[in-house]
């Protein structure tokens, strides 16, 4: 190896400048880098695994999902125990084990009913959660086999709960539901309105709004167990597709725990923004997302929220004591204290605390405090009533007294009415909620009658409930659709609301419809409540709150030094609807809060048709002067031009090959009309001998005599070997002679004279 060459002194000395002389830049500050990284995580627009929970998105815990009004999939149901829709299944599933010829038919019979079993695909690319393998008769588990990929229908309809009110009703049922006795209204109004209108969870136009604004991000579980693992590139922020989880590396708890806290707390982030946005629009009352925090009550995923969320939950808090705002929050309608089975219980018992200390830690104020309250359903029916409240009273005793100060019963549309619950409510000091929309489906008939007269008899008692413990009164008000008869159908809830019930004027009011905050502007319209003057109708497909226009014109290259800088909109002014208040939008015109879709116009059928007829035109004559050209022996001017655009490349194929022949025909016959004209110019400049005409000379065979050529003969033949040196020329038919002459008549003889003196 050669010795390396040493540096010269003096050239290092002039060429390299000193450390002291150019100091080291500051390094950047990470914050930023970070905060970016979180933004894009917690982002949906940008990451696909963060979806909308799907109770967000229901009218009410028990109604139907409401996927209209987001722009993204949103979680799928998966098919649970009646009784507990907490113990999510993870979607990791331990691959089968080698099976051998013996068990080759049990494999397959596992793999039938996987397939049978597996939930519905979810739409966009979602993975479906996947089910815990079924326990055989022998109270084994049967090993999972991998389920096969259904392929779904892409015009099929998302799944509803409540679907059995789509159905047709048979005859019967239908009799009995237009038999029954009409609804007995009261024509009293609650006018003037002084109470608060509220709705639950999710804001329509925030959560269409650039970036979107909402409470409930969620995730898969699996999204959970793939972020334990380190990054690719851990000092860059994670891409979807550049910088994913390395699953090579080794997995990390609290790198998987710190991913799923992100979400929370930009759940409670945007929460802050939902309620200045309501300030601005006069609603003052709104239902915490349940699913704020996902999988906080999970039995093996589950978390505290304390410490990492008590410092966001705390400025919210400010937030909600500053505005004077009411929160309030309803677990799902699984969470039920008296079921017979005791797992069930447990996982009540665990999403009561969940959300006792998500409520506790927003710090209110006490009268505020005492007013966020638990909504909660009794549930199933199972043996009786009678048994089910014995195992509710039993379970409510052994609850801690923050969870009991916030818990609140409501009726439901399917086994409890008012009469069942409010002696329990008296007698357990619980307030209850009177759900009209329920009540009207679900009451008492020997007791009273549907509508909302009779009710207001029970007003005073209702009201007692929640006096006793000084708590603020609220009741919950929402419509059936307007085909709907039987009580199955009755059930859905309509997107608005038209009316009001029979309340008092000072109520907290929770509008219960899939159109959210739409419904609550459709009621201030209708009534002139105080608010409806603050808000207008959105500009359809137009959104004038965000920056996305303004973002995207700074980008581009300036094409003059006149062309005015972007105004961008301060952060707290977006999505806030703009100075007009643009933020109501017509019932079922939801798509008018996202950009437009391309629209690809159809063809006029007549207007094809012309085009089609020119175009043959076009290709007839152009063929026609082919064959024209080729006659002539000259090339066509178009004939490498391409004459039909929208022709396949084996049509275009056939076509060059066709041009390629017809171009070698026309070579070819101007090759011979060439060489014609030569030999014809030649024949006219030679003189013409007199004597007899030269005769066509006949192949003789062998054996026959060969008289001696002639000296125009021979002039014969040179010319008709000039002529083919020249080209294939056509040789000049010359007419037969009427009668053989002599020397013809000569040729024809055999003289045997000759050969023999050769």
């Amino acid at each position: 190896m050669a010795p390396k060459r040493k540096r010269s002194v003096q050239a290092g000395s002039t060429a390299v400048p000193s450390v002291e002389a150019l100091p080291p830049p500051a390094p950047k500050r990470r914050a930023s880098a970070r905060a970016i990284a979180t933004s894009s995580t917690v982002n949906p627009d940008v990451n696909s695994e963060v979806i909308d929970a799907p109770n967000a998105t229901r009218a009410s815990p028990d109604s139907d999902v409401n996927d209209d009004v987001i722009p993204g999939p949103i979680k799928p149901e998966v098919e649970k125990e009646p009784e507990s829709p907490l113990s999510d299944v993870p979607d990791v599933v331990k691959p089968p084990a080698k099976k051998g010829k013996a068990n080759k038919a049990k494999a397959e019979e596992n793999e039938e009913a996987a397939v049978v079993q597996t939930p519905a695909k979810k739409p966009r690319g979602k993975k479906a959660v996947k089910e815990e393998p079924a326990e055989q008769e022998h109270g084994q588990t049967a090993n999972a086999a991998p389920a096969k990929k259904v392929k779904k229908d892409p015009d099929a309809e998302p799944t509803d709960p409540e679907a059995d009110g789509d159905e047709q009703p048979d005859e019967e049922e239908l009799k009995e539901a237009l038999g029954r006795p009409p609804p007995v209204n009261t024509d009293y109004m609650p006018l003037p309105w002084k109470g608060r209108l509220g709705y639950a969870c999710l804001n329509t136009y925030l959560r269409n709004s650039n970036p979107p604004v909402f409470s409930s991000r969620t995730c898969r579980i699996q999204s959970i167990l793939e972020h334990r693992h380190p990054l690719q590139d851990p000092s860059q922020p994670e891409h979807s597709t550049k910088n994913r989880p390395d699953k090579n590396k080794p997995a990390d708890v609290a790198l998987g725990q710190r991913y799923v806290e992100a979400l929370g707390l930009a759940n409670v982030k945007d929460m802050e923004k939902m309620l200045r946005w309501n300030h601005r629009y006069n609603i003052k009352f709104f239902r915490l997302s349940s699913e704020m925090f996902p999988f906080a009550s999970h039995p093996e995923y589950g978390y505290k929220l304390a410490p990492f969320a008590s410092e966001a939950l705390a400025e919210a808090g400010r937030v909600v004591a500053e505005l004077g705002h009411r929160v309030t929050t309803h677990p799902g309608q699984f969470t039920q204290l008296g079921s017979p089975r005791q797992s069930v219980i447990d996982n009540a018992v665990r999403d009561l605390n969940y959300h006792d200390e998500m409520l506790s830690l927003l710090k209110l104020p006490e009268q505020q405090n005492r007013d966020a309250v638990m909504i909660l359903h009794m549930g199933g029916v199972f043996e009786g009533k009678e048994e089910t409240l014995a195992r509710f009273r039993k379970e409510y005793a052994t609850l801690s007294q923050s969870v009991k100060n916030r818990i609140v019963l409501e009726n439901d549309d399917v086994s409890w009415t008012v009469h069942d619950l409010l002696p329990v409510c008296e007698e357990l000091n619980i307030p209850m909620v009177l759900d009209f929309h329920h009540h009207n489906i679900m009451f008492n008939s020997n007791q009273i009658r549907e509508g909302t007269k009779d009710i207001m008899e029970l007003f005073p008692r209702i009201k007692a409930t929640w006096d006793r413990k000084n708590i603020r009164q609220k009741m919950h008000y929402s419509e059936p659709t307007p085909p709907a008869i039987t009580g199955r159908q009755r059930r859905k809830h309509n997107p608005r609301v038209f009316s009001l019930p029979s309340c008092v004027q000072d109520m907290d009011l929770m509008i219960e419809a899939k159109d959210k905050e739409q419904a609550v502007f459709e009621l201030m319209r209708n009534f002139r409540l105080p608010g409806h003057d603050t808000f207008t109708d959105v500009l359809p497909y137009m959104r004038n709150d965000d920056n996305k226009v303004a973002i995207a014109t700074a980008n581009k290259k300036k094409k003059g030094n006149d062309e005015p800088e972007p105004v961008l909109i301060p952060e707290e002014d977006v999505g806030m609807g703009g100075p007009e208040g643009r933020v109501y939008w017509p019932m079922g015109m939801e798509e008018w809060l996202r950009p437009k879709k391309r629209e690809v116009k159809k063809k006029d059928p007549e207007e094809a048709k012309e085009k089609l007829k020119k175009q043959a035109l076009e290709l007839y004559n152009a063929r026609e002067a082919e064959k024209a050209a080729a006659k002539k022996g000259v090339a066509s001017p178009s004939a490498d031009e391409e004459s039909d655009l929208e022709a396949t490349p084996a049509t275009k194929k056939a076509k060059a090959a066709m041009k390629k022949k017809s171009k070698v025909d026309a070579e070819k016959a101007a090759i011979k009309l060439a060489a014609a004209e030569v030999k014809a110019a030649t024949a006219a400049a030679k003189p013409k001998k007199e004597k007899a005409p030269a005769t066509k000379k006949t192949k003789v065979k062998q054996e026959q005599a060969v008289p001696t050529p002639s000296s125009s003969d021979i002039d014969e033949d040179l010319e008709l070997d000039d002529a083919e040196d020249e080209g294939a020329a056509i040789p000049a038919v010359k007419p037969a002679a009427s009668r053989q002459t002599g020397r013809r008549a000569g040729k024809a003889r055999v003289s045997y004279e000759e050969q023999d003196e050769e």
